[in-house]
């Protein structure tokens, strides 16, 4: 299964929306199946974007992880990644450019163009 950044933005700002900072049971993101989001919940525990634990057993199909909260770095994404206009240009750069890059690249990007929209 192909990392998809998309969906690692939408998870960190569904996490984002519970009010007492506690991640939901269990998250479910809008065409995207059960599988896809366990297993980039797994993705985003080892990247450090989400406190939270590995649940994967004999019987799954892919590694799966259940999230108990954002982390400081989770955060920082989410602000990072919260313009739409900005995320889009990212995607589009990174794509034209080099295709892909990592969490902290895409965000250290993101932070960038954020500082160019204001003029820093």
């Amino acid at each position: 299964m192909k990392r998809d950044m998309d969906l690692v933005r939408k998870l960190v700002f569904a996490i984002e929306e519970y009010p007492n900072g506690f991640a939901p049971d269990k998250l479910e993101v809008e065409g995207y199946t059960e599988e896809q989001i366990g297993y980039h919940l797994s993705l985003m525990l080892e990247a450090g974007l989400i406190n939270g634990s590995d649940i994967t057993h004999m019987g799954c199909t892919s590694p799966q992880a259940m999230a108990s909260s954002l982390t400081w770095a989770g955060h920082e994404f989410a602000d990072a990644a919260r313009s739409d206009t900005l995320w889009n240009q990212a995607k589009k750069t990174v794509k034209e450019k080099v295709g892909s890059v990592s969490i902290a690249i895409l965000t250290e990007y993101l932070q960038t163009l954020a500082k160019s929209a204001l003029g820093i």
